[in-house]
């Protein structure tokens, strides 16, 4: 499958890397550097949503991926897909924001660009 520029910068910050064969809710899987586990990755770039006045993504509580990964300016947030999904029924949601699960989840993962 063909590699977006976005995952392909994220690519740098992971180990034994593959990529899925056909059309799938992952991106990448591999390690994260300095990591045991191997993870399924959705990443993909943000969306303007709400009119255009503000930037998102669509998701779905049926993904494949393990983890969702959103890049900002300064860092790539990693956030744990079965607790997202955990969160969203439990709470009966059908929005959420990024500052709002950085705050309320605990598996939430912050990698610094360099």
């Amino acid at each position: 499958m063909k590699q977006t520029k976005i995952v392909k910068k994220f690519s740098k910050f992971l180990t034994d890397i593959k990529y899925p064969k056909s059309k799938t809710d992952w991106d990448i899987k591999g390690r994260l550097k300095n990591s045991n586990n191997v993870f399924k990755f959705d990443v993909k770039e943000m969306i303007p949503v709400e009119e255009n006045t503000a930037f998102g993504r669509y998701g779905t509580l049926l993904d494949k991926a393990e983890k969702k990964v959103f890049e900002t300016k300064d860092q790539w947030i990693i956030i744990d897909l079965e607790e997202l999904h955990q969160y969203i029924k439990k709470n009966k949601l059908t929005k959420v924001y990024l500052n709002d699960l950085i705050s309320k989840l605990e598996w939430t993962i912050f990698l610094a660009k360099k």
